[in-house]
């Protein structure tokens, strides 16, 4: 749990643990070392995606000592957010105790829109676009995610019978 003067604890979780959650993880210790301690998991484990550690690496962002790694191996580690980035780990996130907040923020899948494609700059394209995408979202931390925190815990408090609004 998050105490004043102490960092953000974030999560990125994706279901592998390849590409996406390791390239966020990646934006924010070198975007938000100050403020944010992150790190990433994946429901499974399936190797750092080298196309990711190549696009990440022209933006000045060294991925090369970040592993694949599933929740099982960061122990019984405690988060003030666990951000899933993909559907398939929103739909399977578990329960994490503590005061985690789970906030979904997904982004398309470099791997699975590049499969049909040779190795080559049409699909770095790809692996670049979404890197992009993944900086706006990182650059936004942790305003977005407190924010979100406090419009749901308005909501909570009023006495809406609506559906709560997604973060």
């Amino acid at each position: 749990m998050q105490t004043p003067g102490s960092k953000v604890k974030v999560l990125f979780l994706c279901t592998g643990n390849s590409c996406r959650s390791q390239m966020a993880e990646g934006w924010a210790r070198h975007l938000k070392g100050g403020v944010l301690e992150a790190c990433s998991a994946g429901l499974e484990k399936h190797g750092l995606d080298p196309h990711a550690v190549k696009v990440m690496a022209e933006a000045g962002v060294d991925m090369s000592k970040q592993y694949s790694k599933t929740l099982a191996d960061l122990g019984p580690a405690q988060f003030d957010y666990v951000v899933t980035v993909c559907g398939h780990a929103e739909a399977h996130c578990p329960v994490f105790s503590g005061q985690a907040e789970v906030v979904h923020v997904g982004f398309e899948d470099p791997p699975e829109l590049t499969k049909h494609l040779a190795d080559g700059e049409e699909k770095l394209a790809v692996y670049r676009r979404v890197r992009n995408e993944i900086r706006k979202f990182v650059e936004t931390l942790p305003g977005a995610l407190t924010s979100a925190r406090r419009k749901r815990r308005l909501y909570e408090q009023c006495a809406c019978t609506e559906s709560k609004p997604k973060a």
